[in-house]
C-alpha cells in the first residue's frame, strides 16, 4: 500500500508491503488535476528483481531492491502538487506471482525478457571465448565481438560489458595481464549470475 504522500518541491511517498512474500516491482498510479474537470494519471514503476545480486555493490541503490514482508520504504517523486494522490497499480512477488492492471503487469515482464535476453548475449560472447583464450588474447577477441555489436544493437548489458572489456584491455596493458584477466574472468560470472536471476524472474507464475 502507498500512504504518507509529501507533495510539493520534496515529494515522497511511503510503500509498504503489508503480505508475506517480498515484492520485487511496484507501480504507482500518481493522479493530478491540472484543470477543472480534468485528470491526469502517471505511472512510476520501480523493478528491483536483480538485486538479488547487485544489493551488495558500492553504488545500488536503496530505492531498488526488495521490499520484504511487513517492510516499508520512502520513495522519491517528482514534485506533486498539493491534489495529488498515490495508489498501488501493480506488484510482481519475489515468486513471480504478480497482482494488478494487466498492461502493467505485462510490460514489466516485457522489459524483464528483454533484460534476459540481452544478458544471455553477453554470457554467449563470454562462453565463446574465455574457455579457449586467456589474458591479452581473450580481450582482444572480446572487445571485437562487443564493438561489432555496437553501436545498432547495443543495449544496457552489452554496453557494460564492453566498457568492462575495455577497462580490463588498458590495465592488460600497464603489465597486469593476470590481474586483468582474474577481474575479467570475475566480471564474466558475474554477468553469468544476472543472467541466471533474470531468466527466474521472467517468468510470470
Amino acid at each position: 500500500m502507498a500512504k504518507n504522500l509529501a507533495t510539493g518541491s520534496s515529494s515522497h511517498v511511503e510503500l509498504v508491503n503489508t503480505g508475506t512474500k517480498a515484492v520485487t516491482a511496484w507501480s504507482l498510479g500518481i493522479t493530478t488535476h491540472p484543470e477543472a474537470g480534468k485528470t491526469h494519471r502517471v505511472i512510476h514503476t520501480g523493478d528491483a528483481y536483480i538485486a538479488e545480486v547487485t544489493r551488495d555493490l558500492p553504488r545500488s541503490s536503496p530505492h531498488l531492491d526488495w521490499l520484504a514482508p511487513g517492510q516499508s520504504r520512502v520513495l522519491p517523486l517528482d514534485p506533486q502538487p498539493a491534489d495529488a494522490t498515490v495508489e498501488v497499480m501493480a506488484v510482481v512477488l519475489e515468486d513471480g506471482t504478480a497482482l494488478g492492471e494487466p498492461q502493467i503487469l505485462k510490460e514489466i515482464f516485457d522489459k524483464r525478457t528483454r533484460e534476459r535476453d540481452d544478458l544471455r548475449k553477453v554470457v554467449d560472447i563470454f562462453n565463446a571465448v574465455l574457455p579457449a583464450k586467456q589474458g591479452a588474447a581473450a580481450l582482444e577477441e572480446l572487445k571485437a565481438r562487443f564493438t561489432a555489436l555496437a553501436p545498432s544493437a547495443e543495449s544496457t548489458p552489452l554496453r557494460s560489458a564492453r566498457e568492462a572489456v575495455e577497462a580490463f584491455s588498458q590495465k592488460a596493458g600497464t603489465g597486469k595481464a593476470d590481474e586483468a584477466d582474474q577481474s575479467l574472468r570475475k566480471y564474466a560470472a558475474f554477468v553469468q549470475k544476472q543472467y541466471d536471476v533474470a531468466a527466474r524472474h521472467s517468468v510470470r507464475k
